[in-house]
């Protein structure tokens, strides 16, 4: 499996945050239950950015990455003041899929 670190920054004025994120969460959910998701949430010191840990299979690339997140309601209604997407390479891996890897 293929890990890939996607941080958002939200803009300081988030109303539009707010009213989306029933539909981001349902949204990640979908991400869970397909197991891609490893974890996600805010950074707490109030800078308004959160961390989202995603995982793919081998072959997959950036890009495919970043197409996926692509499909996150905070995205689709450019509601991000900011999105980064990096492979990420978790030595230590305690963040293992149901099937193993």
């Amino acid at each position: 499996m293929k890990y890939f670190a996607v941080h958002y920054q939200y803009p300081h004025e988030a109303a539009e945050i707010v009213a989306l994120r029933p539909e981001h969460r349902e949204w990640l959910a979908t991400l869970a239950t397909a197991d891609q998701l490893v974890g996600s949430g805010p950074y707490t010191d109030g800078e308004g950015s959160a961390l989202i840990i995603i995982r793919l299979p081998e072959t997959a690339t950036l890009r495919d990455a970043e197409e996926l997140m692509d499909n996150d309601p905070f995205t689709r209604e450019n509601a991000l003041a900011g999105r980064t997407v990096r492979e990420w390479n978790p030595v230590l891996n305690v963040f293992r899929a149901p099937d193993g890897n």
